[in-house]
């Protein structure tokens, strides 16, 4: 078996996915540049910022380049996340992040693999099927078994879901999994325009369907749809529940992200 190469791999994630911006932005979404920062406001409520390459900055001047990004979501009474990769420099980032306001979230995992290898036909439970939406009475279903599942509000999901496929609706595909009409699972995988990566998102299922290869077989539908659609890489924010069911199936970890939230008081 051919060994994977991290190091490329890592760098197209970073050429190709850190800074991209959708295109069309779904309505209200705005995209402000600061220096090497891309701040995305109006995102149902919330926002964040991304960036490739900090390097050269330290200081008083990330210091600064924090405070304008909390300036501009304070006046707008706005949460956001910054989401800060593990490769990321200055390395004390993290502390000054903190320092500024932001609590951190879970750290999660990277992983990319070949989309034609993760593609299969996807095998689930006896009772389960698996089936594409495009209306707002599923994804509102969707987002009351995202809110079973992790204990607080999403139904932002479905006006999410809604805004994004009005914008673009090949942009994204979104799946549930279904059982005697219950929704017990849901995935979705975004095609990032005119690069060679389709991200996976989702994945969760109820706890009493665990087990039962919901999730493997999300991945292999989603594989296969951005397989057709000529992409080459799938890329995925893995839990520590998700990373090795994808390592199994040929992803690997290029580096890790964290979520760095800052709200307002």
């Amino acid at each position: 078996m051919i060994r994977p190469d991290v190091s490329a791999l890592l760098a197209a994630y970073d050429a190709q996915l850190r800074v991209r911006i959708p295109d069309p932005l779904p309505a209200g979404v705005e995209v402000e540049r600061d220096g090497p920062v891309l701040r995305f406001l109006g995102l149902q409520g919330h926002g964040f910022v991304l960036y490739r390459d900090l390097t050269g900055l330290a200081g008083r001047e990330i210091d600064s380049l924090i405070v304008r990004q909390v300036e501009a979501f304070a006046a707008r009474g706005e949460p956001f996340e910054w989401k800060h990769h593990g490769h990321d420099r200055p390395v004390d980032l993290p502390d000054r992040l903190r320092a500024a306001g932001f609590v951190n979230e879970d750290q999660e995992t990277v992983v990319i693999a070949p989309a034609a290898r993760a593609a299969a036909r996807p095998a689930v439970a006896d009772g389960v099927g698996l089936r594409e939406v495009t209306e707002r009475a599923d994804f509102v279903r969707i987002a009351a078994m995202e809110t079973a599942v992790w204990g607080d509000d999403r139904l932002r999901l479905a006006e999410m879901f809604e805004s994004e496929r009005s914008a673009d609706p090949a942009s994204i595909t979104i799946i549930v999994a279904e059982a005697a009409g219950e929704v017990v699972g849901a995935a979705w995988v975004r095609y990032e325009g005119t690069t060679d990566f389709a991200t996976l998102w989702g994945g969760a299922t109820l706890p009493a369907w665990r087990g039962r290869g919901i999730y493997r077989a999300t991945v292999a539908y989603r594989a296969a749809l951005a397989a057709e659609r000529g992409y080459r890489l799938l890329e995925v924010d893995a839990s520590d529940d998700s990373r090795p069911i994808l390592q199994r199936l040929g992803f690997v970890a290029v580096t890790t992200t964290t979520p760095f939230v800052w709200s307002p008081s």
